[in-house]
């Protein structure tokens, strides 16, 4: 039986301890869970096959988010079937309840359910725009079946292994070695595999900060040598091989992250020099980064709000200025979940400017849609993850639970990425992963 006073979360001071002292997994056979969470006992041997396939299911959905819509899809409707078979209903209803991640999530969900009775959505963009934030809900199925350390390290080892097979993929088309087929999107000249550029960064962005921290939480040379290969691998991909502004941005943050991490102000102003050393390089050496960053000042500096837009950094540009628009005229309850698209056609009709279903920015995206008071939920959501994250009892959950928030955080400045199926489902994924054992009774006593 554990003394812990509050199983599940560290002893005071060791939240903010485990950003520096550089242990991972092995420095505990159960490094955020006490043994009462992990003998969960499942009664009936249906709903225990049940329960078997539910977490099995989910382990292998950190191998399919960066390769397969389809697989995920099938992965989910298991993951669903099996934890409403496996039964514990008590325990399961718990969690939304006790994990302040948790209800925040259901809470935006909710905010969001509740615009679709009002607006003005086109016929179906309602439900539509909905279903698009259903990983929400999954975020406390999640949270159940990652209940034990083993199931959630086997989760992790799933999804670095197939940012791996990604990431040399890449190499093997940018080398010309795996031809153009059905299954990879790409050539040689734009060697991305399973996803388009934007999401291949991000991928890419967060891998190299997740094999960092795997590499800084070895213990074995071996594996903190193949780790640190691939971290460094991760990044020359993102930089040298693929454009995607957005995964530049993430990058730039997590290095940051990680040398705050690593060596607090001293260690931020070495990662500060090192990236400014890299892009340095980068912007003298032809390549997609060089072209990339070129064309975004270029387009940027030729700007004139009262002119149509006429490349993608002026699109951009031009969406927000309209969303902000459309915010302003709505700002208590928007224009209902779906009433984007045509909330966004009426405020440029006759300007001769674009329409768009998406601004481009999940933080515009979702005030306009139900108002101010859902932009604080996902404000408060990502606040809520991010000051939590010094509480999780590993010192690489605690880590990896900063750089999901960081990711989203600057990844939802440029793109709608709750909106997007690759993206919105790893955030869900990865927070049900990482704040499994977060309960609001222990937060409440730690304050």
């Amino acid at each position: 039986m554990s003394t812990h006073p509050h199983p599940g979360l560290p002893l005071e001071g060791e939240g903010e301890k485990c950003a520096k002292d550089g242990k991972g997994y092995d420095a505990n056979p159960h490094p955020t869970l006490s043994p009462e969470r992990e003998e969960v006992a499942v009664p009936g041997a249906l709903a225990r096959y049940a329960d078997h396939v539910a977490r099995w299911s989910v382990i292998a959905l950190g191998f399919s988010i960066p390769i397969s819509v389809a697989l995920d899809n099938v992965l989910l409707v298991l993951i669903l079937a099996g934890w409403l078979a496996s039964g514990m209903y008590s325990l399961k209803l718990q969690i939304p309840l006790n994990n302040p991640v948790a209800l925040t999530a259901l809470a935006l969900f909710a905010l969001l359910l509740i615009g679709t009775l009002h607006g003005v959505s086109a016929a179906g963009d309602a439900a539509h725009y909905l279903g698009k934030y259903t990983d929400l809900l999954f975020i406390p199925i999640f949270l159940f079946l990652f209940r034990d350390a083993a199931t959630r390290r086997n989760a992790l080892h799933a999804f670095a292994a197939s940012l791996a097979l990604v990431l040399a993929l890449s190499y093997l088309i940018k080398a010309g070695i795996v031809p153009k087929n059905p299954l990879i999107v790409s050539d040689a000249n734009y060697p991305v595999v399973f996803k388009l550029h934007l999401t291949h960064n991000i991928l890419m962005a967060f891998g190299a900060f997740l094999y960092a921290w795997l590499a800084l939480t070895a213990k074995s040379l071996k594996i903190k040598a193949v780790w640190t290969l691939l971290a460094l691998l991760a990044v020359i991909n993102l930089t040298m091989m693929v454009h995607g502004a957005t995964g530049y941005f993430i990058f730039l943050g997590l290095a940051l992250l990680l040398g705050y991490d690593r060596g607090r102000w001293r260690g931020l102003a070495v990662a500060a020099a090192g990236i400014a050393a890299l892009a340095a390089v980068l912007a003298i050496v032809p390549g997609p980064f060089q072209e990339r960053t070129n064309s975004i000042i270029k387009e940027t500096q030729g700007w004139k709000p009262d002119r149509p837009a006429q490349n993608s950094a002026e699109f951009r540009l031009e969406f927000y200025r309209n969303t902000l628009g459309i915010i302003a005229d709505h700002p208590l309850i928007g224009v209902g979940t779906g009433g984007f698209p045509q909330g966004y056609a009426e405020k440029v009709r006759g300007t001769g400017k674009t329409e768009t279903r998406n601004p481009h920015n999940e933080f515009l995206h979702i005030a306009a849609q139900v108002g101010i008071a859902g932009l604080a939920v996902l404000l408060w959501l990502f606040w809520l993850q991010w000051r939590l994250a010094a509480r999780l009892s590993s010192p690489l959950e605690c880590q990896l639970a900063r750089g999901l928030v960081l990711t989203m955080v600057i990844g939802c400045m440029f793109n709608s990425l709750l909106l997007d199926h690759t993206e919105g489902l790893l955030y869900a994924w990865l927070t049900g992963l990482l704040y499994s054992d977060v309960k609001s009774e222990e937060i409440g006593n730690r304050q």
